[in-house]
């Protein structure tokens, strides 16, 4: 049966538990490697992954493409606008004709029902780059980033500030599934879902005040609080501005806690500028392990692991 990989339930907690354990050790076996080289065991060599973007994109690009490379494979990258898919050719059509191209597909887009249709027309692994109910490869490289730093997932308690979207519903669908807690604080208007808290299988709850949300915890996450073409940005900045993450916020936390951000980050918006680029902050290695976590999510969808 083809392997999709559209949300984090759909490897389940021990397919997650094996990407983990595999991209960490891939990423020790590649220490002191120059990018480009591939892996010794080239797992994925004569593979081929496709990559179609309808949103702009640096860290899910890269890491992707240098993802295949390193495993042996290659990629082509497509921008929508500029495939038929752009000219009214359905998902469907375009999941069955790049099926017989390529190995593998990879998507980005603003609506999580074009991912869906991609894995229902496809014959090859749809992977998940994106979209806007969940973005599964960036919490894979978040637990991969907070296992590297020497701390285990079970009893962590997670904070997150602002809004209440695709990221943090991904965040709370791992917390259910790798037994961590999420305490989101989120502004009236700005709360996830019922059903994506849901998600966290009791794990997961939305409070009103920062403060009671970083107050002990072990890791602070945030992300950009006006999305692309997002609109009503002044309104919806003066409703999180309350929720900005600061060195006083921080100081409430855990001494050893730690800054995540998926990036790209708006200073002095969601995050002050001296946490961003502070002691506690895991931002950069976070970026990298995109890369990491995103090779074992390719072979995971191969079927090599998990």
């Amino acid at each position: 049966m083809t392997r999709h990989f559209l949300n984090l339930s759909d490897a389940g907690p021990d397919g997650v538990a094996a990407m983990l354990a595999d991209a960490l050790d891939r990423k020790a076996a590649r220490k002191g490697w120059s990018k480009g080289r591939a892996d010794a065991d080239a797992p994925l060599a004569g593979h081929t992954l496709a990559m179609i973007f309808e949103k702009n994109s640096t860290r899910t690009r890269v890491s992707f493409d240098m993802a295949i490379r390193q495993l042996g494979g290659s990629s082509i990258i497509m921008e929508a606008g500029s495939m038929q898919l752009g000219r009214g050719e359905s998902i469907a059509d375009t999941a069955r004709v790049l099926s017989g191209y390529v190995d593998a597909i990879m998507i980005r887009t603003d609506d999580h029902a074009k991912v869906v249709e991609m894995a229902r027309y496809a014959s090859v692994p749809v992977i998940n780059g994106l979209t806007d109910a969940s973005h599964p490869c960036q919490i894979m490289a978040d637990l991969l980033t907070v296992i590297d730093s020497g701390r285990a997932l079970p009893g962590l308690k997670v904070a997150w500030l602002g809004d209440g979207n695709n990221v943090l519903a991904s965040i709370v669908e791992a917390a259910g599934m790798m037994h961590f807690d999420v305490i989101a604080a989120c502004p009236q208007g700005f709360q996830p879902s019922e059903e994506d808290l849901a998600m966290g299988k009791g794990r997961a709850r939305c409070v009103a005040s920062p403060r009671e949300a970083v107050e002990g915890a072990d890791v602070i996450i945030t992300d950009t609080w006006i999305s692309m073409g997002q609109a009503h940005a002044e309104t919806k900045l003066g409703a999180m501005m309350p929720y900005q993450v600061t060195p006083a916020l921080m100081a409430t936390a855990r001494p050893d806690a730690v800054f995540l951000h998926c990036l790209p980050a708006h200073r002095g918006e969601e995050v002050t500028a001296d946490v961003i680029d502070g002691p506690q902050s895991l931002i950069w290695a976070e970026a990298e392990n995109r890369l990491h976590a995103q090779k074992s999510v390719l072979r995971w969808c191969f079927g090599q692991i998990g």
